[in-house]
């Protein structure tokens, strides 16, 4: 196979890039090769990128895979219009084995060599920004501008995390060594030792509907830079944006001249349900998942044969002490409880607010008062309807509008959700946050705190104190898992004991957040999303443990 792209010019492309990951994933200091505003891609962009998507609609995605055996989707946008995309459907007798033809060229190019085709991957995808963007936010309901930066350059960075790591992982043992070992007055022993990375099979991808790119990324590329071929299952809402991903993967792989069956899509039809089938064959190896905690935990107990990476369901609480920024406080809580219409796994859910009240600047605030302002904040953040519309997005499925409106009968509402009308796509559906007020020392083992309840709903909970806050918080992190936990505290003793129940229960912790900064967001090089140590995921983004399993090191030794 010719390769139009060659490693040294990959390098001298890429080489810096990937250094400069490196670098980052060290320091943990703020870095991203890919730009967030949309003028950065230049003037013609946004049209062009809007154009391309577009013409999209309607039309056949054929990636000229093995096994392709009819044609399949039924995409609907959150917003209300028909995708008309088709993919191929695939026969897995046919396609597996012709991902795993591959693997041995694939193997023998090398952690760098892997790691510059992936970059080039990544660098191909972030010049199509604006056309993936539009795929996102049809198919997740995110609003425009969250899809661009989530399902862009922030999924980008992700894929790009987890090639540095790969990259790390496996270059940390060296590819030769001479041993000799001294005998005394006899000649030494002496043998020369290669130690090669080797991918440990197929992995599967299972894509999420709310963040198709962003989740999809990391798990993706760090099996691909680790060796293995990844066979994409996306979930059946979301399918386009992964299609052009496994697209624009396949022609890098094969102008660099290796198998571009390496990256293979695999699209179920409606009701088919492939994802069980395809878990559990023995070509896969690795298994990726983002979603519910039931076939996560299914993948788990099931998939025997394959290491199994999940992300989960969780309940993520916020305690609130005490601050020194009562507005700052309110109006970070409000963005945090309204972004993409809580429809992600780290926005807040539980309130835990003592029921006497907490200190702030602006003086000692009751829970009613606390609960007031709060809801007014995010009243007032979503009061004008274009500016909700860019902060909500729309409900991404039926499941969550079903949710939200039963939330309202779970106790007294502090802040009832209200229709908003999107002029651009009258047939979305947006719907502003619901605020419940309920009470903990209320003993019910069946209490909606202690669940999640994902969508745009929120619980303020009474509780007697902040120590019984921190109870509670522990008890749902230990049993249900948390993606975050926020506080507010000005006191020294609760900041320490916050951070020693997040680091007994593995939660990723932020303190005070009163700026631009938000719980539900986590930055890609120095942010880790999840832990792996909370039953929410079992593994974190990304993490040296998040790679270092998708590969293992051969040794062969000879007698010199």
């Amino acid at each position: 196979m010719a390769a139009e792209l060659t490693v040294p010019q990959l390098s001298a492309k890429h080489r810096p890039t990937l250094d400069q990951a490196l670098s980052a994933i060290r320091s943990r200091a703020y870095w991203s090769p890919h730009p967030e505003h949309p003028k950065a891609y230049g003037e013609t962009a946004p049209a062009d990128g809007l154009a391309a998507f577009e013409a999209l609609r309607g039309t056949r995605i054929d990636l000229g895979q093995p096994g392709t055996d009819g044609w399949t989707g039924a995409e609907k946008s959150p917003y209300g219009p028909e995708l008309g995309v088709e993919y191929p459907h695939v026969d897995p007798d046919v396609l597996l084995p012709a991902m795993k033809a591959g693997m041995a060229a694939w193997r023998d190019a090398g952690p760098e060599a892997r790691a510059l085709v992936c970059i080039e991957i990544l660098a191909r995808i972030s010049a199509r920004t604006h056309e993936f963007a539009h795929a996102v936010m049809h198919t997740s309901g995110q609003a425009f501008m969250m899809a661009f930066q989530a399902g862009g350059p922030h999924a980008q960075d992700r894929g790009l995390e987890a090639v540095a790591y790969a990259y790390e992982e496996q270059t940390r043992v060296p590819g030769q060594a001479d041993w000799s070992k001294p005998q005394g007055k006899k000649d030494p022993l002496e043998l020369g030792k290669t130690f090669t990375a080797v991918p440990r099979g197929i992995a599967l991808m299972i894509g999420c509907n709310t963040f198709p790119t962003w989740n999809g990324y990391p798990g993706l590329f760090a099996s691909l830079a680790t060796g293995n071929p990844v066979l994409v299952k996306p979930h059946p809402r979301a399918v386009l944006p992964l299609a052009l991903t496994v697209q624009v993967a396949r022609e890098v792989l094969a102008e660099a001249g290796f198998d571009p069956n390496l990256v293979a899509l695999a699209v179920e039809r409606p009701g088919e349900g492939i994802a069980k089938d395809l878990a559990v064959r023995p070509e896969i190896k690795l298994i990726d998942y983002t979603g519910s905690t039931e076939f996560g935990d299914w993948l788990e107990a099931n998939a025997r044969q394959a290491q199994v990476y999940t992300e989960k369901a969780g309940v993520n609480t916020v305690v609130l002490d005490s601050t020194d920024n009562y507005k700052g406080m309110l109006a970070n809580l409000a963005f945090s409880l309204s972004l993409y219409s809580g429809q992600m796994c780290t926005t807040p859910q539980n309130l835990l607010i003592p029921r006497d009240g907490i200190a702030t600047d602006a003086g000692h605030k009751s829970y009613d008062e606390v609960v007031a302002d709060l809801a007014a904040s995010v009243g007032g953040l979503l009061g004008d309807d274009a500016r909700a519309n860019a902060l909500l997005g729309a409900l991404v499925n039926p499941d969550v509008k079903t949710r939200l409106e039963a939330a309202a009968g779970l106790g007294e509402v502090a802040l009832a959700s209200r229709e908003v009308t999107n002029p651009e796509f009258p047939d979305a559906v947006v719907r502003t946050p619901v605020m419940v007020k309920l009470d903990a020392a209320k003993p019910d083992p069946e209490a909606p705190f202690l669940s999640e309840c994902f969508g745009p709903v929120s619980f303020a909970v009474a509780v007697d104190s902040t120590a019984d806050a921190l109870d509670l918080l522990r008890r749902t992190v230990r049993e249900r898992g948390a993606m975050t936990v926020g506080a507010y505290t000005t006191s020294p003793d609760t900041e320490r004991a916050l951070e020693e129940v997040c680091l007994e229960e593995s939660a990723q912790l932020s303190l005070n957040l009163t700026g631009g900064v938000y719980v539900n967001q986590t930055a890609a090089f120095s942010d880790f999303h999840g832990s792996g140590g909370n039953p929410a995921a079992n593994a974190a983004l990304c993490d040296g443990a998040f790679v270092s399993n998708r590969f293992r090191v051969v040794e062969v030794r000879r007698q010199a």
